[in-house]
Parts: C-alpha cells; structure tokens; sequence
C-alpha cells in the first residue's frame, strides 16, 4: 500500500498509465492538471477529465497566468514547476507526488538524478513525507505504452502535441512519440 498520491495528469498517455500504475498498486490517487500557458492546455485538460472520469479519480485544475506562452520544444524548468505547483496547490502533506517521467528521452527533468534532487527539496520542504514517485523512470516509452494498454487504457483518449492543435501537428517530439507507439491521432 503506497498511501497517498497526486499525480500531475497532463492528458497524455505518460501521465495516465503513472495514474493507473499508482491506482493499481493500491494508492489513494487524486490528480491535478496545470495549465501554465502550454499551447495545447485545452485540449490537454479535456484529455486530462476524461482520463479521470474514466479512472474514476478526483482532479482539480490550477492555472497559472504569465505573459509567457509555451509550443514546441524544451521547457527548462517545466517538471520542478509542475512537482512543487502540485505541493503547494493540493495539501498534500504525505505520500507521493506521482510524474509519469520515462527513459530515452534528452530532458534533464526526465532522468534518475533530476528525481533524486526533487526528492531531497520536497523531503526539505516536508520534513520527508512526501516523496516524487516515478515508477517509469527505467522503462521506454514502448513499455510505458505497453502498460497503458494493458491496463484498458485507450489512446484515443489522451493527446500530446506540442502545437496544441487539432489534428496534431505530426512533427513535434510528442507526436513523433506517438506515431512511433502506431498510435497517431
């Protein structure tokens, strides 16, 4: 039993299958969405209610104005924000902060020592009770996806374009992910 959990639900398949997982292995899952100006957070957070509609998960919306808009590409920074927005917007006082983060990819906030440092901050800022929880930082992106399916998750309900448009855009990485896993939409 892992207690408590909130996990950052982007409205992709990444986000979905670490809610899934931390659901599966017997934590209470709750799940925030953030909107920080990313140029598909409409549609994200549509994918993100019906991810948790069908999950069954409470989850709450935070939106964070800026005059900065984000597309395509790295956003340095992005997953420390997205952790500590989590903290500090949800109440959570123990248990994890779930990041359905994987291996293979080039971002810094996407490997073993970025979840390592998180975890000394958030243990700072909680007297160590609540920890980062990303229990696909050693898979693929296939296995990840592999794990999706499996558990009767659709991919028809999740969406990652950088672009934010509808269809996707088919050029950036996110979709490049997704039409490499043959589920492009």
């Amino acid at each position: 039993m892992l207690g408590n959990s909130v996990v950052l639900l982007s409205g992709g398949i990444d986000s979905a299958a670490c809610a899934q997982y931390l659901r599966n292995s017997g934590s209470t899952v709750r799940c925030v969405f953030v909107d920080y100006g990313q140029a598909g957070s409409r549609i994200e957070r549509d994918c993100a209610n019906r991810i948790a509609d069908l999950l069954n998960l409470e989850l709450s919306c935070v939106e964070v104005n800026t005059a900065r808009r984000f597309g395509s590409g790295e956003i340095i920074g992005r997953n420390a924000f997205l952790i500590l927005t989590a903290l500090m917007t949800t109440g959570i006082t123990s248990g994890f902060v779930g990041l359905g983060i994987h291996s293979g990819t080039r971002y810094y906030d996407c490997t073993p020592a970025f979840a390592s440092t998180v975890n000394r901050l958030l243990a700072e800022y909680t007297d160590g009770c609540v920890q980062i929880m990303t229990p696909f930082i050693t898979w693929s992106k296939h296995q990840v996806f592999k794990y999706y399916i499996d558990t009767g998750l659709p991919p028809t309900i999740s969406y990652s374009c950088e672009t934010g448009i509808v269809p996707p855009c088919g050029t950036c990485a996110s979709c490049l992910d997704r039409r490499a896993l043959g589920c492009f939409t």
